[in-house]
C-alpha cells in the first residue's frame, strides 16, 4: 500500500537554510497549518463585520482595541495583504505537496505487487489456503477470469519453484481511492487560486503597478481624476452601485482601507421603478428593481428585473439586488422651539443633504439621515399585563428582542404600522452630534390618547429615549404648544391663578382664599420654571437646573419645605392644584385665540390634559433648543446593486466538484489487493496448493464480507 509522507521534498542542491525552507513549504504540516489559519481567519472575518465607518468599531470595541484591530486588518480580512499571502504560500505548498506525492501514486496506480513472496502472504491478516485437483496454470487462469469478471484488474505471473511452475495472480481494485487524494489536494489548490483572482489581488496589483490610489476627498463622481480609476478592462473587480428612482450611473465603488476606487463600466444602469413589499412584521418580503441596461459601445437599451439571488448579467459582468436605500426624500419639517417659545417655522430639506440652523448664539447643522416610510411596533400583551409599548425606554429592536423566545411564552402579538418617521442629527459648531428619530403621526398605544414620539440618544450605541406629547383633538401639536406657550407666559399664569382661585374658593374666608391664590401662584411658578436655567438643564439632565423644571420642582419643593409625615398628603393637594390652574391656563390662552373653552366633559380632553402635564414636565429637558416634526415628504427610493466580474469562480467551481469527487473517493472507495499464489503438487503437478491473502486500506465489516465471498469464489472455501 501507498503511505504519504509528511516529510516535504528534500533537495540536494543549494545551502543548508535553502534545503529547509523548501522541505517545510512542501510538507503536509506547513500545509495543513495554514490551512487551520486561513479558517480562523474566516471565522473572524465571519464574526466582526466588514467593511464598516470606523467609528463603528470604536463604539463595539473601544477607541485601543479598535485601532489594535486595524492594524491587523480584521475588518477587511479577506482582502488583507497576509490574507492574500497565506492563500499564495497554500497553493504553492499543496502544488509541491501533489508534485510530491504523484509519481508515487502513479507507480502504485500501475504496479501490481506481483512480486510478493509466499511469506509475506503468511503475514497478512485476512489470508486462507487451499487444494486445487487441476493445475496450477488451469487454477490461475480459472481465479484470474473470476476476479476480472468481478471488476478486479488481474495480473498473472509465473515463477519456476523447486516443486515447478507456480503461479502468482495478483489482482486490484479501488484504485480510485489515491485518484481522490490528488482530486481533493487538487481542489484546494483551485479555490484559493479562484480566491486570488477574485480577491482584492488584481485591484491591489493596479494601485502597485499601475499608479493607481484610493480617492479620499469628496465631490462629483465625474471629477474625480483618472488615477483614481479603473479602466471597464479590469478583469476583476466586486463593487457597489447607487442608483435613485430615475436615474442612472455608470461607476461603481470600490471600497478600499484608505478610501474608495472608481470603477468604470462598460454600461449605463438606469433604474426605472424600485418594487418593495412587506411581511406583517414590517421586515421586506420581496424588494426588486426594473432597470434598462444600455451598452456604451452601441446603445443598445436592454431591459431587466432584478431580484434577490437573481442577478441580470451583461458582458461577464453579473449584477445583484444587494439592498435598497433612501434616494433623496423630500422632507417638510416644522422647527418647534424648545427653549424660550418661538413661532414654528417650516424647513425643508431631503435626506442625504445638511443645512444651518442659527437660532441667537446657538449653531446648528441639520443632517437629515434617513426616511422610514413604515414601521411595525408590538402592542400586545407581554404576558405582565402591559398592553402597549413605553417608547421612552425602548426602541423596535429591544421591543422585538423582549417579544421573542419559546413558544411557551404565550404572549399576543398586536403588530401594527405606527407610520412614517424621520431620523435626523444635529452638530454644533464643535462637529459633536445628537441623533433624533420622530414619528410623523400619533401613536395610540392604548393607553390615553395617542401621543407624538420624539427620540433622542447621544451615540449609535444608546438606544432612542422619547418625548411623549398628546395629540389633541384634530390628532395635532397645536394644543400643546398653546398650552406650553402659556406656562411660559407670567402673566397668563396670572391670569389662571385668578380663575382657578374663583372658581375653587368659594365662600370661604379671605384668608383661606389668599393662602390658596399664593399656593397656586407657587405651584404653576415652579412648574414653568426659570427660563434662563434652560440652556444648563438640557446640559445635564442631573442638574440642579433640570430639577428646577416641571415635577421634579414642586417634588423638591415639598421635600425641603414639608415634614416627612405629611409630604404625601401636601403633594396630592399640590398636584390637584397643578392640574386646575393648568386647564385654566389653557382655557385662558385658548379663549386668546379665539376658540371655545375645551370641554373637559369628555374623556378624551381630560386625558389629554394629565398626559399634557407629564409631557410639559419633560420638555424642559429636551437636549436641544429646537424639536423638528414631520409634516410631509415625497419619498424617492434607491436601489443599491453589486457589480462583480468574477473569472475566478469558473476555477472555484471546479475545484468545488474535484472537492466533491474527492472527498467521495477517499471516504467511499476502498483500495483492495488479493494475492493467490499457486503451486504445483501431486504425482507431475497434476494438483496444486493455494494461498489466498486480501489487503484493504481500511478494514472494516464489509471487507470482512469481501474476503468471504472471495474464499468461496475463489477457493472453494466457506
Amino acid at each position: 500500500m501507498t503511505t504519504f509522507s509528511t516529510q516535504g521534498l528534500q533537495v540536494r542542491s543549494g545551502g543548508r537554510w535553502w534545503r529547509s525552507a523548501v522541505e517545510l513549504v512542501s510538507s503536509m504540516r506547513f500545509a495543513i497549518a495554514l490551512l487551520t489559519i486561513i479558517c480562523v481567519a474566516s471565522v473572524i472575518g465571519t464574526v466582526v463585520k466588514q467593511h464598516e465607518p470606523f467609528n463603528n468599531y470604536i463604539n463595539q470595541f473601544g477607541p485601543f482595541w479598535a485601532r489594535v484591530f486595524e492594524a491587523l486588518s480584521l475588518y477587511s480580512v479577506y482582502s488583507a495583504w497576509w490574507f492574500l499571502l497565506i492563500l499564495a504560500f497554500l497553493v504553492v505548498s499543496t502544488s509541491l505537496c501533489i508534485a510530491r506525492n504523484l509519481p508515487k501514486i502513479v507507480q502504485d496506480l500501475r504496479n501490481y505487487k506481483e512480486n510478493i513472496r509466499e511469506q509475506a502472504l503468511n503475514a497478512f491478516g485476512q489470508k486462507a489456503t487451499a487444494q486445487f485437483g487441476e493445475q496450477p496454470e488451469q487454477a490461475a487462469q480459472r481465479i484470474g477470469r473470476t476476479l476480472a469478471s468481478g471488476g478486479w484488474k488481474v495480473k498473472l505471473q509465473q515463477r519456476q519453484t523447486a516443486q515447478g511452475a507456480g503461479w502468482m495472480v495478483a489482482a486490484k481494485a479501488g484504485g480510485m481511492n489515491k485518484i481522490g487524494y490528488l482530486a481533493a489536494h487538487s481542489a484546494i489548490v483551485l479555490i484559493c487560486i479562484g480566491g486570488l483572482f477574485d480577491g482584492d489581488l488584481m485591484v491591489r496589483a493596479q494601485t502597485w503597478f499601475n499608479g493607481k490610489s484610493a480617492y479620499t476627498g469628496g465631490g462629483m463622481i465625474a471629477d474625480i481624476k483618472p488615477e483614481h480609476r479603473l479602466s471597464a478592462s479590469n478583469p476583476s473587480f466586486r463593487g457597489n452601485l447607487f442608483v435613485p428612482e430615475g436615474t442612472a450611473a455608470d461607476n461603481a465603488i470600490l471600497n478600499q482601507k484608505d478610501g474608495v476606487l472608481i470603477q468604470e463600466l462598460p454600461f449605463i444602469l438606469e433604474l426605472k421603478k424600485f418594487i418593495v413589499e412587506y411581511y406583517p412584521t414590517g421586515m421586506p418580503r420581496v424588494f426588486a428593481s426594473e432597470v434598462v441596461i444600455i451598452d456604451k459601445e452601441t446603445g443598445k437599451r436592454e431591459d431587466a428585473r432584478i431580484e434577490v439571488n437573481k442577478p441580470a448579467s451583461f458582458k461577464g459582468i453579473e449584477i445583484y439586488q444587494s439592498s435598497f436605500e433612501d434616494g433623496g426624500s423630500e422632507i417638510t419639517l416644522q422647527a418647534i422651539g424648545m427653549g424660550n417659545p418661538t413661532a414654528p417655522f417650516e424647513v425643508k430639506g431631503a435626506v442625504g443633504t445638511s443645512q444651518t440652523m442659527v437660532g441667537g448664539s446657538d449653531k446648528r447643522t441639520l443632517e437629515i439621515t434617513n426616511l422610514r416610510t413604515i414601521n411595525v411596533e408590538n402592542f400586545g400583551d407581554d404576558g405582565k399585563g402591559d398592553r402597549g409599548v413605553d417608547v421612552r425606554k425602548v426602541d423596535l429592536q429591544q421591543t422585538l428582542k423582549q417579544n421573542l423566545g419559546s413558544a411557551q411564552n404565550k404572549k399576543e402579538h398586536q403588530l401594527r404600522n405606527v407610520g412614517p418617521s424621520v431620523t435626523y442629527k444635529l452638530r454644533d459648531s464643535s462637529g459633536q452630534a445628537r441623533e433624533f428619530n420622530n414619528y410623523m403621526l400619533p401613536i395610540n398605544s392604548g393607553e390615553g390618547v395617542p401621543e407624538f414620539m420624539f427620540g433622542v440618544r447621544a451615540n449609535t450605541a444608546e438606544p432612542f429615549r422619547y418625548l411623549r406629547i398628546p395629540a389633541d383633538e384634530k390628532g395635532e401639536l397645536n394644543e400643546f404648544l398653546r398650552l406650553r406657550e402659556a406656562l411660559m407666559d407670567p402673566a397668563l399664569r396670572a391670569e389662571a391663578v385668578k380663575r382657578y382661585v374663583a372658581a375653587n374658593a368659594g365662600t370661604e374666608s379671605p384668608e383661606m382664599t389668599e393662602q390658596l391664590s399664593a399656593s397656586a401662584e407657587r405651584v404653576l411658578s415652579l412648574f414653568a420654571g426659570d427660563p434662563a436655567l434652560l440652556p444648563q438643564a438640557r446640559l445635564d439632565p442631573n442638574s440642579e437646573a433640570a430639577r428646577s423644571f416641571g415635577l421634579q420642582a414642586i417634588a423638591a419643593f415639598i421635600e425641603k419645605t414639608i415634614p416627612p409625615d405629611q409630604q404625601t398628603r401636601f403633594g396630592d393637594v399640590l398636584l390637584r392644584i397643578l392640574n386646575g390652574t393648568l386647564i385654566e391656563l389653557l382655557q385662558v390662552e385658548r379663549a386668546r385665540a379665539g376658540l371655545p373653552e375645551l370641554d373637559l366633559n369628555k374623556e378624551q380632553n381630560r386625558a389629554f390634559m394629565a398626559q399634557a402635564v407629564v409631557a410639559l414636565s419633560d420638555a424642559p429637558l429636551y437636549p436641544e433648543p429646537l424639536l423638528f416634526h414631520m409634516k410631509e415628504f415625497k419619498q424617492v427610493q434607491a436601489s443599491v446593486f453589486q457589480v462583480t466580474r468574477s473569472p475566478g469562480k469558473w476555477v472555484v467551481y471546479l475545484g468545488c466538484l474535484f472537492l466533491i469527487l474527492g472527498v467521495f473517493a477517499m471516504l467511499y472507495i476502498r483500495e483492495r489487493r488479493v494475492w493467490v499464489w499457486i503451486t504445483p503438487t501431486g504425482e507431475q503437478g497434476q494438483a496444486s496448493s493455494a494461498t489466498m491473502a486480501l489487503s484493504s486500506n481500511r478494514r472494516n465489516i464489509d471487507s470482512d464480507k469481501e474476503f468471504a465471498v472471495l474464499k468461496d469464489k475463489l477457493l472453494g472455501v466457506r
